[in-house]
């Protein structure tokens, strides 16, 4: 669920690594973001990521 749909950026996994150096999985998860965009000509809720957003590839509907 945690995806992009307008670039597909998605969880990243990869360590923690504690002060003593001490390695443990972790995940990185996108800023995804529920907005009403326009898909083809139609309003629609999607998850956009806050790059997507910010560099303008998402025309925000009203």
């Amino acid at each position: 669920m945690a995806k992009c749909e307008v670039c597909g950026k998605g969880v990243v996994t990869g360590n923690k690594v504690s002060h003593s150096n001490i390695k443990t999985k972790r995940t990185w998860a996108p800023n995804l973001q529920k907005v009403k965009a326009l898909v083809d000509g139609s309003p629609k809720r999607i998850y956009v990521c806050t790059r997507c957003l910010r560099s303008g590839k998402v025309q925000r509907a009203i």
